[in-house]
């Protein structure tokens, strides 16, 4: 029981990091005073590509563990620290992020493209043989919430947060790849 409690923290907690790329983002997409009825719609939809991505991610981890064996979850540890790693250096940039309008294919477009980060975690996950039901569920949450915060702080705040939201959640996925790497 305590196995089960442990793996749904730990994924949480990468739900976490990776739903702070979307949070950041959000932000700065909330800028543009979207309405109540947009967000809402663009958190769902974010949701739900952080559902789906991991989800194929992790069939394909699978599918890698089964034909390469245990190298793969050193593969798995690592591309998570890369991950973390690329998380952390995009938040120092100074450049504009084109962002796109949220709205019909630029939406989904939108929420492809923050989602991308959480098909190559699906993909560790999917080697270490994780629960696929509790990481989509996990993501999905967090995503969607951390969508909606970002959206309405970005509204309100006018971007105070984006870039520290981003280490931290870079910060997050460093470490739990050092974690599935150590034995």
């Amino acid at each position: 029981m305590t196995g089960v409690i442990a793996e749904l923290f730990t994924l949480m907690l990468m739900a976490f990091a990776l739903g702070m790329d979307a949070f950041s983002v959000g932000i700065g997409m909330g800028m543009f005073q979207l309405r109540y009825k947009q967000i809402f719609y663009i958190g769902l939809t974010i949701g739900f590509f952080h559902v789906w991505m991991p989800l194929i991610g992790m069939l394909a981890g699978h599918f890698l563990s089964d034909t390469f064996g245990t190298i793969t979850k050193y593969i798995g540890g690592i591309l998570i620290i890369v991950l973390g790693i690329q998380m952390i250096i995009s938040s120092f940039k100074k450049e504009e992020r084109n962002i796109i309008k949220p709205e019909g294919w630029g939406l989904l477009l939108f929420a492809f493209s923050v989602s991308l980060d959480s098909f190559s975690v699906g993909l560790s996950l999917g080697i270490f043989g994780a629960r696929a039901a509790a990481v989509v569920v996990c993501f999905g949450i967090a995503a969607t919430i951390l969508t909606w915060a970002g959206l309405i702080i970005g509204r309100k705040a006018q971007g105070l947060l984006g870039t520290y939201s981003e280490v931290l959640g870079g910060s997050i996925l460093f470490a739990f790849g050092i974690k599935l790497l150590l034995p």
